[in-house]
């Protein structure tokens, strides 16, 4: 899947109201209707230990539950693996943050340790599979053993499985699920209503700044891989800082995509197709770098577009099953 390795993505859930967006429409219990979200309040860089500031992908919030705080740990995990161990780390995580506040004095009570909700949010093209309790990690012991093992679960955001849920509903205006959204959409007509609907959202003054964070995170990090254009077209879309811009535009040129994407696969087709076929220098050598090309160019139409398998099929000059087979794989 596209390279989700960007500042700019944790640079979103940075923002108090991303937060609360989360903990309403994706965290359920009663406890959460009960949370002063006014209170959200983002655990600064210095107050952790250099283990946790390592973790350039997590973010540490707080909120008043009554008198008391709670506290966020928001894994963003970025890789597209599984981690089979992923309930191991949380637990590490969660204890060297439990180490933080009592060395920097910061809890309730002397004896007293804060509650703590571990969230992975992972967006991963394959479906989560990995343990969510430590306990179902560790090797079963003597009964007279088992209240000395750990205990540890998350609460996991599968992105993928959220979005292909037919029971999610698709118009809650929610600015975490429309990232999702953004993230697993299903056509270009998509991405522009969803977009639409954020500078719908976020039109007041006081969102200027999560105005330029979405702009920031779609164009580094979503526009390169929907974008068929060259340098300069790339580099335009780059000078973009307003997301009222980012949709006009979008809105403009994305009917154009679909004959640039074919064009450029075509192109790109026959060009590795040569470079095979000249390189075993016989027939059978080109034949075989033509059927390459073919499929290498049918993987970017995939990749990169939002064509059904037959126009790929029909474009790249394969069966319907080849394609298919493809997306499959992919």
């Amino acid at each position: 899947m596209r390279d989700r390795h960007d500042q700019s993505y944790k640079l979103l859930f940075s923002e108090p109201r991303v937060i609360r967006d989360l903990l309403t429409g994706f965290v359920e219990g009663e406890w959460v209707e009960r949370l002063d979200l006014d209170s959200l309040e983002k655990v600064s860089g210095g107050f952790v230990t250099d283990d946790l500031r390592d973790r350039e992908g997590d973010v540490i919030w707080r909120v008043r539950s009554g008198d008391d705080w709670l506290y966020l740990y928001l894994l963003i995990e970025f890789q597209s693996s599984v981690d089979p161990f992923m309930a191991l780390r949380i637990m590490t995580y969660v204890g060297l943050l439990y180490q933080d506040l009592v060395k920097q004095r910061k809890l309730a009570s002397e004896r007293s340790l804060p509650p703590v909700l571990p969230i992975v949010l992972y967006n991963g093209e394959r479906r989560w599979s990995a343990a969510k309790e430590l306990s179902e990690l560790i090797h079963p012991a003597a009964a007279q053993l088992a209240r000395y093992q750990p205990s540890q679960s998350y609460l996991l955001l599968d992105e993928g499985a959220i979005v292909a849920d037919e029971r999610w509903p698709t118009d809650t205006r929610n600015l975490v699920a429309a990232i999702f959204r953004l993230e697993y959409h299903h056509s270009q007509q998509d991405v522009i209503d969803t977009i639409g609907q954020l500078v719908e959202w976020l039109k007041s003054p006081g969102q200027a700044r999560l105005r330029r964070h979405f702009a920031t995170w779609i164009k580094r990090v979503l526009l390169p891989n929907w974008v068929p254009g060259g340098k300069d077209d790339h580099e335009q879309w780059q000078a973009l800082n307003d997301l009222e811009e980012v949709h006009t535009m979008l809105s403009e040129r994305a009917k154009r995509w679909p004959e640039q994407w074919k064009q450029k696969g075509l192109e790109e087709g026959r060009q590795i197709g040569w470079q095979i076929g000249r390189e075993e220098g016989r027939e059978e050598g080109r034949e075989e770098g033509r059927e390459e090309g073919r499929l290498e160019t049918a993987r970017n139409l995939l990749t990169r577009t939002s064509m059904d398998d037959r126009e790929i099929a029909e474009i790249c000059g394969l069966d319907f099953e080849q394609v298919a087979e493809l997306r499959r794989k992919e």
